[in-house]
């Protein structure tokens, strides 16, 4: 009786997307596409899933971009285009935040990480795709993907000049993200 409840809530369980493509928009033109990993960190994929396909991401800009680290962006709260970027970084979605959700994964080139306060189960909306290895975050971060193309896209977004790699100006943004399947 117990294996036929866990079949049907695997069953009633909405699946979670495997990717998002995000159309960037500003110096950095272009498409990333992200494979997701549902398996390591499921919580933190349906998340990300339910604010793409609620638009939520659309028009948010890279916040905080640090030559030879990662380029952070999510903000769906302040980080809007045409908002007062020096709350960008601040906001989270009306979502709650998530448990960590950490894995053996390092942290390399092209891996997505979700983005947290000091914090471990801080982690909301706010993610960050790496421009080299930062083997300091393994296991400090909940990593939630990979870039399986646009990684040219990653490697020409706007790079910060401000305190902590905040971007000055115009920072590029985030145009639409969609869910793929």
């Amino acid at each position: 009786m117990r294996k036929l409840a866990v079949l049907f809530t695997l069953m009633a369980s909405p699946a979670l997307a495997t990717g998002l493509k995000i159309d960037v928009a500003g110096q950095a033109n272009g498409t990333v596409t992200i494979d997701l990993l549902e398996d390591v960190a499921p919580e933190h994929v349906a998340q990300m899933t339910a604010l793409a396909q609620a638009g939520a991401y659309d028009g948010v800009v890279f916040h905080r971009v640090i030559d030879g680290f990662m380029a952070q962006t999510g903000d769906v709260q302040y980080g809007r285009k045409g908002g007062d970027m020096r709350r960008a970084g601040t906001g989270a979605s009306e979502r709650p935040n998530l448990k960590a959700e950490f894995s053996d994964i390092p942290f390399e080139r092209g891996v997505v990480g979700m983005a947290r306060s000091q914090d471990p189960n801080s982690a909301n909306s706010q993610f960050f795709i790496m421009f080299d290895e930062g083997a300091f975050l393994n296991g400090q971060y909940t990593v939630v993907g990979r870039v399986t193309d646009g990684m040219d896209v990653v490697d020409a977004i706007k790079r910060g000049d401000g305190p902590n790699g905040a971007v000055v100006g115009e920072p590029d943004r985030m145009e639409s993200v969609t869910v793929t399947d």
